[in-house]
């Protein structure tokens, strides 16, 4: 049972040696921590013994208080309120009669699904409206159980400790470990239901209600965090790495390498672009020449900007068989293991904690049976991926915009200028305004696309959707650099400076081209779009 205490008992605590301070109610002993505090010590033997709730939030956010609370926290004020008590569950409803079936066909209207209890913190447009309570098409009580779930884990074991992870450019092993014992890593490979056959689960959902929701829920949840390096270091390799191997690699491969990837006890990454072949993937040239006696590929060549490279174990490589253009591309599973691959971290503007890599493959020997798909026919696993990895920028893109929003909303309640509250000032209502019409368009229409990539097959989405998604890819983008840079106007100097109040947005602000160029830059994407659109509704009979 937590202590209580009085605010005279407090004030006895005011010594350098023996300093007490209270914050929203909540006794903090700080006389060890004085040496941490990066304000110095001054700042706090000015509050010792003292309600300093009014000068915590003036300089700090949520996570700090959540990251050193377990640690520092010795009791509450007695005026504190208690909690109330859990309500206790609800009797279900008597089971419903059965209705016989009608004896012709006819058309029985579903009964319309309640809108689910409003969720999280309820500031207008910083969660999707299903939080809110507003109705759903696609959403139910197994996304809520999965959304409780996963945001109780993101908000007491990662939120505090995101900026340092960032700024050690590392994220540790053990929460990546965590995402394969949680089963969340099955869970991201864009397969529906989830796919048990691998041993793992999702406590909170059952398997045969998996669907591309989940999937979604689980990137959008993570993205809350405000850190693309956080996001890209735990399901970014792996996300774009892992779906073509469990989809189109051979049965023994896969049962071979995909259960240690799925535990998180193993790392696979994409590796496609190159130095001269980024977008433009069908001239790479990163060789694989078949050995003499026909049992292994001999590859060479280089790969950069490769997501989470210097920790992986595999290499999902797309490599030159054949002649040039997209007729000569295939795909290998390259095993560090196997010798001749050498990575090197590079330094880059933004998701410093997700790895980026420059890759070397010198005479690497890979056994045939490591070809994922068929040989000379890569460029269409390639393709099919693309969707998979565009729809997850687009998700993290469109929740890291919310973040710059909510952030802006909530310091704009906070800080005055001029003798009121940022939010009493209509230009920056209007900025919060023009932000949250660019989220919520984008979003409704990524709603509309996972919807259809849940109902067509791989290939019929990458021919049908592959258009519509890359536009909104660009959508996407051009949403989070707006809504960065106008959250960065917000904060002003705040969001300049690293960590404090402004950390998310400062972090977000320089992440922004890593999501504007890296699966397909902005101009080739909305150029994608209106020619795979004529082709497929040429297709479909279009009248021009």
């Amino acid at each position: 049972m937590s202590k209580t205490f009085s605010a005279s008992d407090v004030a006895t605590h005011k010594k350098a040696d023996d300093l007490w301070v209270i914050v929203d109610q909540d006794v903090y002993d700080l006389t060890k921590f004085q040496d941490e505090h990066p304000g110095g010590k001054k700042i706090l033997q000015r509050v010792a013994g003292k309600d300093a709730t009014k000068q915590f939030w003036k300089y700090h956010n949520e996570s700090i208080l959540k990251k050193y609370q377990g640690q520092l926290q010795v009791g509450s004020l007695d005026t504190k309120p208690k909690a109330a008590p859990p309500s206790p569950p609800a009797t279900p409803p008597p089971a419903k009669k059965e209705t016989p079936a009608p004896s012709k066909a006819v058309a029985v209207p579903e009964e319309e699904a309640e809108a689910m209890d409003p969720y999280g913190e309820m500031i207008p447009y910083a969660d999707p409206s299903w939080y809110q309570s507003y109705h759903t098409p696609y959403f139910n009580e197994t996304h809520a159980a999965l959304r409780a779930e996963i945001r109780e884990w993101v908000d007491n074991e990662i939120q505090p400790y995101v900026t340092e992870w960032d700024e050690a450019k590392k994220v540790p092993d053990s929460i990546y470990k965590q995402m394969g014992e949680r089963g969340y890593l099955a869970g991201l490979i864009g397969m529906h239901p989830y796919p048990t056959k691998f041993g793992q689960s999702v406590k909170s959902v059952a398997p045969e209600k998996w669907d591309l929701f989940h999937e979604m829920l689980l990137t959008d949840e993570l993205s809350r965090t405000g850190s693309g390096g956080f996001v890209w270091n735990v399901i970014g390799g792996f996300g774009i790495g892992a779906p073509p191997l469990v989809k189109h690699g051979k049965k023994a491969l896969v049962d071979r390498i995909v259960p240690g990837i799925l535990s998180g006890d193993k790392r696979i990454c994409l590796a496609i672009t190159e130095p001269d072949a980024g977008s433009d993937v069908a001239n790479l040239t990163c060789e694989a020449k078949l050995s003499e006696d026909g049992k292994h590929y001999i590859v060479n060549g280089e790969k950069k900007w490769i997501t989470n490279g210097i920790w992986c174990d595999y290499f999902t490589t797309a490599v030159r068989t054949g002649g040039e253009g997209m007729g000569g591309v295939s795909v290998l599973l390259i095993e560090r293991s196997m010798g001749g691959v050498s990575t090197r971290r590079m330094d880059c503007q933004g998701v410093w904690s997700s790895g980026t890599t420059y890759i070397t493959f010198e005479d690497v020997k890979v056994p045939v049976e490591n070809l994922i798909g068929k040989e000379n026919q890569g460029f269409k696993v390639i393709m099919t991926n693309f969707n998979h990895e565009r729809i997850g920028i687009i998700i993290q893109c469109l929740r890291f915009s919310r973040v710059c929003y909510e952030e802006s909303m909530k310091y704009a309640h906070k800080r005055r200028t001029f003798g009121t509250k940022l939010i009493n000032h209509p230009v920056i209502r209007l900025k919060l305004a023009h932000m949250a019409r660019q989220i919520e368009a984008s979003y409704n229409w990524l709603e509309s696309m996972i919807y259809q990539c849940q109902k067509m097959s791989d290939m019929e989405a990458m021919l049908k959707l592959g258009g519509a998604i890359a536009g909104l890819k660009a959508q996407a983008t051009v949403t989070f650099e707006f809504c960065a840079r106008e959250a960065s106007q917000i904060f002003g100097g705040l969001s300049y400076s690293r960590g404090g109040q402004g950390a998310k947005v400062e972090r977000l602000y320089r992440d922004v081209r890593a999501y504007a160029i890296p699966g397909g830059s902005e101009e080739i994407m909305l150029d994608l779009s209106i020619r795979q659109a004529l082709r497929v509704h040429k297709a479909l009979g279009m009248k021009l």
